[in-house]
């Protein structure tokens, strides 16, 4: 048994079991695809499942993976004991109805005992206590004494969640020595101390459980294999825990490099170490496989994880950003196995920066603000600190609630989560996601639907095409025979009528017959089933009826422009963005494209303008387009980018535009770029942190806003009394002369008048310790005036602090100055007005003694001054 690092007992697991006829598929993204069950992936075999119900046909009935995991359920846990993380990596083999106990139980001998030369008398085999078939296996077949095979019961050894497939598991136990044990003589596995440590879990699905305790063999049976990859390499490294393992020590022993600590000094400090060792491999990877920082569903996991190694870098005393630097590492040390890490590093990097520094904008002003409501609770004999506080803090300053609540209980305290649940309930609007036209249907319908064959659809190569009704379903979502007025779902065993879907709307057009009329209005499909979303123009349908259904070709070419000019957007964002750029969304129509795509900032002018050069370049080249069927793994050899979180049959359709574009895509394309026309971008903006959206049309679309914007050149040039529209920019130049000069008049007016109003404005000051402040709001007050009044009082009152909110029918700023005995108190102007703007849901900052900020919410005006004083008395010195 030799020290073999994390690495390479990745690569020996998974040669081993391809030597025993396995097909090595690579891990599974962290997101789960086709699931809304999980927001994100916890285990070996749950990508799989639909394999294991036989929903969907697996690539082989032999695989092996080593699949990247998150579980954050105890996620506050993590860095208080060496057990719990969030993030590791699960070993796992598959048989969907090949292979059985026979074979699993004694491959997993054989891969510990001989691969990894694990002495076996430091291996104990656990099995369910009535499965007699794998204890002849362990006895007979490999020669373990029946006194080392631990029988245990269901609630250990048995795998079932409620009705469905289920079955038995037997368990391979590590013995790490008498030092780690409690002492009894009949100490084995299933005894609570940390003597015997489990690694390695075959589950047999053999039974079928109907729900009543009733259990059947079922026909095909299989085999989940689980092995914890981290919890191997501290077997095979002689560590604890995972935090000693090779490569995650690696990153420990740079937080403590940055952070100046040394592991083990310190108890609290330990604490922090690993959670923020822990912290960034998880950020790391689900950055990686395309999660976002967001206030929802994994993008507020990812949110969390981050903002809390934030925190606990701060505790260690790091006062500048580091998580870039620990990410570089963690790339590093897993780039081998995972090289999307090196292709995606930029990206990923960028995420975290931009989140870090978001966070430290406002975590010390958030800190100092929960400080205070803690300090006045602990004044008061208060043991819960108020939900509408906690809830401030997290609207205001983007404090998590879980952040609040474990800063709190180091105090003691409690929080009052019903209240803060409640204010976040009225707080959000949940978007509901679109469910096609079948959301509103009983489940009876929805059972008739899920019978009918699924839809051939013929409309790549042809727009008109002969059908025959299969089925109607009225608007009180019913099936029945025939329908003859109103809106109506229309169900055909053959379409030209292409069904919403890869971001392309769905068709419109007719489907007629003699005795009747039909305008289609949607095309959707559920299933592999296309509904086509009817009008009754004239006559009465019926189920049987033979139909002719026509696409609207007007409609379809102008939205197929639109998808190929989207393909090409996409190829020439990575060009000039770079190759982090991946489609975060799409929406193609007959009428613009909008694709949205992963990158952190604003594109500039002139990133626009080469974008859409180099898309109208492609058009004008007439390069051909061609939609070929190939297998999957041939299309990946050609370069073909797939939509991220799509998951693809062994089949795909590849759409290639030259040697520019090539893509995974089930839409309908021209077949030639020429025929795009041309390509415009109307915008650009942003749709999420981390998400951009271009907005585009082409064609006819194009000579129709070229036709509008010289008509608005037209207008443009009569209003500014311009004779000639190519002189309107002179003619602009001009005016603006003669606005600033009047504009010059009126702040030597407002000056004088500001002058007028600063005995009032003094006279409002509170005393907070050894300063003044003035906390007023400015209603009728330009804003130079505002900043002269502002000089006045810094110059002349050295101990005053003023923070000025001035709101003008368009804007609103605040601003804050400090004369020069307030600064020396500790009085910073630059923190205290980007605290008081964040209220608003604002920001900005400045020097010691003079900053501005801008607001957002000017009905939190009133409350952003109240915050003034309480964030004054925590710069004092």
């Amino acid at each position: 048994m030799q020290w073999t690092s994390l690495n390479d007992l990745r690569e020996k697991y998974l040669s081993f079991f391809e030597s025993k006829g396995h097909l090595r598929l690579p891990s599974f993204p962290l997101v789960p695809i086709n699931d809304k069950s999980l927001l994100l992936i916890n285990s070996g075999m749950a990508p799989m499942k639909k394999y294991f119900t036989g929903e969907e046909q697996p690539p082989r009935t032999r695989v092996t993976t080593c699949q990247k995991c998150i579980r954050t359920p105890d996620l506050d846990r993590v860095g208080h004991t060496a057990r719990h993380g969030t993030y590791f990596e699960m070993l796992g083999n598959f048989s969907f109805g090949d292979y059985f106990k026979n074979e699993a139980i004694p491959w997993a001998w054989e891969f510990l005992t001989e691969w990894l030369e694990i002495p076996a008398e430091l291996l104990w085999p656990s099995i369910y206590e009535k499965d007699e078939e794998a204890f002849a296996i362990w006895n007979k077949k490999i020669g373990v004494p029946a006194e080392r095979i631990v029988r245990l019961g269901k609630a250990d050894n048995f795998w079932e969640h409620g009705s469905g497939p289920c079955g038995p598991c037997s368990e391979i136990y590590f013995d790490r020595g008498e030092k780690y044990g409690c002492g009894s003589p009949d100490c084995k596995p299933g005894c609570d101390c940390d003597r015997f440590m489990e690694i390695w879990n075959n589950v047999f699905t053999q039974f079928n459980n109907d729900g009543q305790g009733n259990y059947t063999e079922l026909q095909q049976k299989n085999i989940d294999t689980g092995m914890g990859l981290e919890r191997l390499a501290c077997v095979m490294q002689g560590v604890d825990n995972l935090f000693e393992v090779d490569t995650v020590r690696k990153i420990l022993n740079t937080v403590c490099a940055i952070a100046d600590k040394a592991y083990g000094a310190n108890a609290k400090d330990d604490i922090s170490i690993r959670v923020v060792t822990d912290h960034i491999r998880s950020a790391t990877f689900m950055i990686c496989d395309g999660v976002i920082p967001s206030n929802e569903g994994r993008g507020y996991v990812l949110r969390r994880i981050l903002r809390r190694a934030c925190r606990f870098g701060k505790l260690l005393g790091i006062q500048r950003a580091f998580l870039c630097e620990l990410c570089e590492v963690v790339i590093g040390e897993n780039i081998g196995a995972y090289p999307e890490l090196g292709e995606k590093k930029a990206y990923i990097l960028k995420v975290i920066r931009n989140e870090e520094e978001r966070f430290d904008a406002t975590i010390d002003a958030g800190l100092n603000i929960l400080g205070t409501i803690i300090a006045e609770a602990e004044q008061s004999g208060q043991t819960t600190i108020s939900g509408e506080d906690v809830f401030r803090l997290y609207d205001t300053y983007g404090f998590p609630m879980d952040i609040t609540k474990e800063i709190v209980e180091e105090k003691g305290l409690t929080i009052d989560e019903e209240t803060f649940t409640l204010r976040m309930k009225e707080q959000k609007e949940r978007a509901r996601a679109a469910r096609g036209n079948i959301g509103g249907w009983d489940d009876g319908s929805k059972q008739l639907l899920s019978t009918l064959p699924k839809t051939e659809f013929c409309g790549y190569d042809r727009m008109t095409a002969e059908a025959k009704v299969l089925a109607i379903i009225d608007e009180s979502a019913s099936f029945v025979d025939e329908f003859s007025e109103g809106d109506c779902t229309v169900i055909l065993d053959t379409t030209p009528f292409y069904g919403e879907g890869g971001g392309q709307v769905g068709d419109i057009g007719t489907i007629t017959t003699p005795n009747a009329s039909l305008h289609v209005t949607d095309t959707k499909k559920t299933d592999g089933v296309f509904l086509h979303i009817c009008t009754v123009a004239s006559g009465i349908l019926k189920v049987g009826d033979p139909v002719t259904a026509t696409v609207s070709t007007s409609v379809r070419r102008a939205t197929m422009r639109c998808h190929s000019a989207c393909h090409l957007l996409q190829a020439a964002l990575r060009q000039v963005l770079g190759n982090h750029v991946e489609q975060a969304g799409s929406y193609v129509s007959g009428d613009h494209v909008r694709f949205d795509f992963t990158h952190f900032s604003a594109l500039t002018a002139e990133e626009l303008a080469q974008v859409e050069t180099i898309v109208n370049e492609h058009i004008l080249a007439g390069e051909t387009i061609t939609m070929t069927e190939m297998p999957i793994d041939e299309a990946k050899k050609l370069g073909a980018m797939a939509l991220f979180g799509e998951k693809y049959g062994a089949i795909v359709r590849v759409v290639r535009m030259g040697d520019f574009s090539t893509e995974f895509c089930g839409g309908t394309h021209m077949d030639n770029t020429a025929g795009i026309g041309l390509f415009k971008i109307t915008s650009e903006s942003s749709v999420a942190a981390g998400v951009r959206r271009i907005e585009a049309v082409t064609g006819e679309a194009v000579l129709k806003l070229l036709a509008e914007q010289q008509e608005l050149i037209r207008e443009t040039a009569a209003e500014l009394r311009s004779q000639n529209p190519a002189d309107i920019a002179k003619r602009a130049v001009q005016l603006q002369g003669e606005l600033r000069d009047m504009k010059k008049e009126v702040e030597a007016l407002n000056s004088k008048l500001a002058s007028g109003k600063l005995d009032a404005i003094l006279g409002s000051a509170v005393q907070v310790g050894s300063v003044r402040l003035i906390a007023v709001k400015l209603t009728d007050m330009q804003p130079d005036a505002a900043r002269s009044l502002a000089d006045d009082i810094k110059a002349n009152h050295p101990d005053a602090v003023a923070v000025l909110a001035l709101e003008t029918p368009d804007k609103l700023n605040f601003l804050a100055v400090a004369g020069k005995d307030a600064v020396a108190t500790g009085v910073h102007a630059g923190k205290l007005v980007g605290a008081v703007a964040a209220v608003t849901g604002g920001k900005g900052g400045g020097r010691p003694d003079n900053a501005m900020a801008g607001g957002q919410d000017r009905t939190k005006i009133d409350e952003a001054l109240a915050c003034a004083e309480a964030l004054l008395k925590t710069m004092l010195k």
